[in-house]
């Protein structure tokens, strides 16, 4: 088939490829009337599609010689085929000649075209549309004729979708395709700014990509296209049923049909109808046929429907039928003079432009008045009201709200007096406050704690008729106790807060939040996790309400109450509640150094766990704290604490040391070397010398932390007693008896004078403990009935304080010659030792060693082997200081017991080796070291 007789057919098929069977029929005998070797050829073109589907899948207008995929046209190399029509075929293709690398669809128009100036005026055109440069439109790249005479046209490619069929197909609601019909029309303006009419404006020459963003194709192809034709051919072949169109007939506005001059009211019109479409999914006029000529009369005499009314023409189901009168009312009025205005028949009767059309969409979204409808003040009014009905509805209930708040002026006025009046009162108390204190002699130093007393004094006095302001002084005085480690002194401030605030009925909520908060931390600071979690948990859906308008007191509450949790083993609940926090503090911003306390607490959870990913959380979290917030801050004496703890299990032992040592100079420069926080750290420093048998700089570090607690507390403090405890323990591995003896003694003097049980109790054990490793049996076993008598007299049954007395008291009665109790002791207390820690911790490990050794001694086999396997088990815990001394002292009792059992020679060659062992590893000497020496003397010296 030639393309000259394909240029008549490929309209007039596709069209009756659209209708249905029997409309199909009646228009190719109206055909056949007219032109019935025509109408034949239709005829078996349809049959030929509904035998095989994909026959049109080939071109039937076959391209000139040369022409197919892979081949070049001009400057491109044709890819694949897109599709062809009346005009010639449209190919994807890319640039051959290597200049850039681009796809573009390569529109061949077939040689018929062609004239004598068709290259000059592809130049031009080319020049003009250049010019169209908008993000919506598919631009056209170049023109040209290739070197074999075939007119070409490279447009921007655009895989994309028909904006009906994507709106379709997507269900998009009514908003968006309004929003991507806006699109359409800025590009469609932006060309006629440019003087060029597209004059063929319908679906498929606007895309809608996979992004959503709109393209409009083809701008300027159909004016390229007549230039190639004369004047008067053009417009006979537009007037011709059957003759090529250069534009869409469904989409074509009267004057095309008529012939008249193109303007851009033409577009205007074509966008109405896509607009319609759009409204309704379906075009604006309903014919009985739809041949080409009763679509042409539609167009130049019918009326279309309004779309409110269009879209209520289908059949649907009862479900359909209610969406469709929804819609049909979204539609009616405003969207339905908008779409009829731009599909009036003469030009004058529609939008001036395009750019009108857009307007009054956007009239439309904005609730104001389109001027596609006649300017009534009722219709104006209207559109105010419903553009302005919350405006007036709020003024409607400010006005009633006034009218009420008449009524409680009176209210209000006592109210303002009485805030006045606790404004007034607690300036009055500040300033009274800081004048007493300055009134000391010259030269005085401020005594802080006798300050804060003296706050708190005159609080209840100048205050009482203030409770709110009362109980806010209370909290502040409370904080400031806190800070200061005098935690006892701040709990009883946080009740007294607690009492006013119950007895209170204007108490805010924030000051109840902060109030509960600093209470669960006294209680967590003080040992008693459980009745934070008690006093806490109830307020839960007061904190839930408040947390979008009080974030910062929601976000403290929840760090708190996980601290709590996790002190009593809840991890799942501590985890809830930091990452609650976390989630609360992310959101205010801000917050540097609250957000990276959260992440810190969620790695105290994930040690549990996995100690390695722990500890380069830690690691993370120090350096963001150092970046972001700066080395000077509080919390990096929580994190350098925590982070040492970790090192030190990971045995990075000169690394904690580090770590501990930058954080006791953090607190040193915002504590002062008295505070608690200071103590504790220099005490875990002192714990870490200690365990690594440094003990000259651990003695060094214990002795500060005596001499300041016991200056901050007084000689006689309760606290006191574990820092008498610790030193006589590092005296007697110094191998100074009397100075450890003189310490513990003094930790049971403060311990019984405290009326402190569980004091005394550690303080007695201790005692014994070296008193029978010093060889004095006979002194530590009235000492140890003592702590066995006070701890069975303990009221606390969950108390560990006298764990140690039984296996103790075992050993030394055995040492003592009541060899039979004394086994018979230490069996029961291996046992329960074993029930309480496992069988494999070194609480009971060391009791179990203990019993061995005695049966080892006595030539049991089977008690040797066990030592020896306690021996080398945990000599591999090179990390865990108490597994390691567990380990050794399995070691000496079986060196002992081959030295006991005719193996002198291989027991002693054992204690050489452990002696070269810790002499390396223990320099400043050790109890376990003169354990080894008496046990060499025992198996006759080397």
């Amino acid at each position: 088939m030639d393309a000259e007789r394909w240029q008549r057919l490929s309209p007039l098929l596709d069209a009756l490829l659209e209708l249905e069977p029997e409309a199909r029929t009646r228009r190719l005998e109206e055909l056949r009337g007219e032109d019935a070797a025509l109408a034949g050829e239709l005829e078996a073109l349809v049959a030929l599609e509904a035998e095989h589907g994909d026959f049109l899948s080939e071109p039937l207008v076959m391209p000139p010689a040369g022409v197919g995929s892979g081949s070049e046209v001009g400057p491109y190399r044709l890819d694949r085929l897109l599709g062809e029509g009346g005009m010639g075929q449209v190919w994807l293709a890319s640039r051959a000649d290597g200049l850039y690398q681009r796809r573009v669809a390569l529109k061949l128009l077939r040689p018929g075209l062609t004239s004598h100036d068709l290259r000059l005026r592809f130049t031009r055109e080319r020049e003009i549309l250049a010019r169209l440069a908008h993000p919506h439109i598919a631009r056209l790249l170049d023109a040209g004729i290739s070197a074999e005479g075939l007119p070409y046209l490279a447009l921007e490619y655009v895989d994309g979708t028909p904006i009906t069929d994507y709106c379709r197909d997507n269900r998009i609601p009514l908003a968006q395709r309004l929003g991507m019909f806006l699109q359409v029309c800025e590009a469609a303006s932006h060309a006629h700014a440019n003087l060029i009419v597209h004059r063929d404006l319908k679906p498929s020459n606007i895309l809608v990509t996979p992004a959503g963003e709109v393209r409009l194709l083809d701008f300027g192809i159909a004016k390229l296209l007549d230039s190639g034709l004369s004047e008067g051919a053009a417009t006979a072949r537009e007037q011709t049923g059957t003759g090529m169109r250069a534009f869409t007939l469904h989409y074509a506005a009267p004057e095309q049909i008529r012939g008249e001059p193109v303007t851009t009211m033409t577009d205007v019109y074509s966008l109405g109808v896509v607009l319609y479409e759009l409204l309704t999914d379906r075009r604006p006029y309903r014919l009985k046929r739809h041949s080409d000529a009763e679509w042409e009369e539609a167009i130049l005499t019918a009326d279309p429907l309004r779309p409110s009314v269009g879209v209520l023409r289908d059949t649907a189901t009862a479900r359909d039928r209610q969406a469709q009168r929804r819609h049909s009312r979204v539609l009616a009025g405003d969207l339905d003079n908008i779409a009829l205005k731009a599909l009036a028949k003469r030009p004058e009767q529609r939008y001036p432009s395009v750019e009108a059309l857009a307007q009054d969409i956007r009239r439309y979204r904005a609730g104001r008045p389109v001027l596609a409808r006649p300017q009534k003040l009722g219709y104006r009014l209207h559109k105010f009201v419903a553009r302005h009905r919350w405006a007036l509805a709020s003024a409607l209930l400010a006005t009633a709200a006034l009218t009420a708040a008449l009524a409680l002026i009176a209210w209000q006025a006592q109210q303002a007096v009485a805030e006045a009046a606790r404004a007034q009162a607690m300036q009055d108390f500040m300033v009274g406050l800081f004048e007493n204190a300055s009134g000391r002699s010259r030269g005085e130093p401020m005594d802080l704690d006798q300050l804060l007393d003296d706050a708190v004094a005159r609080g209840n006095q100048q205050l009482a008729r203030e409770p709110r302001a009362r109980a806010e002084l209370l909290g502040v005085i409370a904080r400031l106790h806190i800070g200061l480690g005098n935690y006892p002194q701040a709990q009883i401030l946080l009740d007294q807060q607690a009492e006013i605030i119950g007895q209170t009925a204007d108490i805010p909520n924030s000051l109840q939040l902060e109030a509960l908060t600093q209470r669960g931390r006294v209680l967590r600071l003080l040992g008693e996790p459980e009745a934070c979690i008690e006093a806490m948990q109830p307020a839960q859906s007061l904190v839930r309400r408040e947390q979008a308008r009080l974030p910062p007191q929601v976000a403290a509450f929840h760090v708190q109450l996980g601290h709590c949790r996790h002190a009593v083993g809840e991890r799942q609940g501590a985890r809830q509640s930091f990452e609650r926090a976390l989630v609360v503090r992310r959101a205010i911003g801000g917050d540097e150094a609250g957000t990276v306390e959260v992440l810190m607490d969620l790695a105290v959870l994930q040690a549990d766990d996995n100690p390695a990913a722990a500890l380069v959380a830690y690691e993370l979290a120090r350096t963001q704290l150092h970046d972001r917030v700066g080395p000077a801050h509080v919390l990096n004496i929580r994190l350098g604490r925590e982070l040492a703890a970790l090192q030190t299990a990971a045995g990075r032992f000169q690394p904690a040391r580090e770590t501990l040592r930058q954080a006791l100079q953090v607190a040193l420069d915002i504590h002062g070397p008295g505070h608690e926080e200071t103590l504790g750290v220099r005490g875990q420093l002192a714990g870490l010398l200690f365990d690594t048998s440094r003990f000259d700089e651990a003695e060094i570090e214990l002795r500060e932390v005596h001499r300041l607690r016991r200056a901050r507390l007084g000689p006689g403090h309760p606290e006191l007693v574990s820092d008498h405890i610790r030193l006589g323990r590092l005296a007697w591995e110094r191998d100074d008896l009397s100075t450890a003896l003189a310490e513990l003694r003094e930790a049971l003097q403060i311990a019984r004078s405290a009326g402190e049980p569980e004091a005394e109790i550690r303080s007695l054990v201790a005692l014994a403990d070296v008193l029978r490793a010093a060889g004095r049996a006979g002194a530590a076993r009235p000492v140890l009935v003592e702590a066995q008598q006070l701890r069975n007299a303990l009221a606390d049954v969950d108390s560990d304080a006298g764990n140690d007395v039984d296996w103790l008291l075992g050993d030394v009665e055995i040492t003592l010659g009541d060899t039979l109790v004394g086994q018979a002791r230490l069996q029961q207390a291996m046992v329960l030792a074993q029930r309480r820690y496992g069988e494999t911790q070194p609480d009971a490990l060391r009791v179990e060693v203990v019993s061995l050794r005695l049966r080892a001694l006595d030539g049991d086999l089977q008690a040797m082997e066990r030592l020896e396997a306690i021996a080398r088990g945990q000599d591999q815990a090179r990390f865990d200081h108490r597994r390691r001394a567990i380990g050794w002292q399995a070691s000496v009792a079986v060196a002992e017991a081959r030295c006991r059992n005719g193996e002198a020679e291989a027991g002693a060659a054992a204690l050489d080796q452990l002696s070269s062992r810790l002499q390396s590893e223990q320099p400043d000497g050790s109890a376990l070291r003169r354990e080894i020496e008496a046990t060499r003397g025992r198996c006759g010296g080397r």
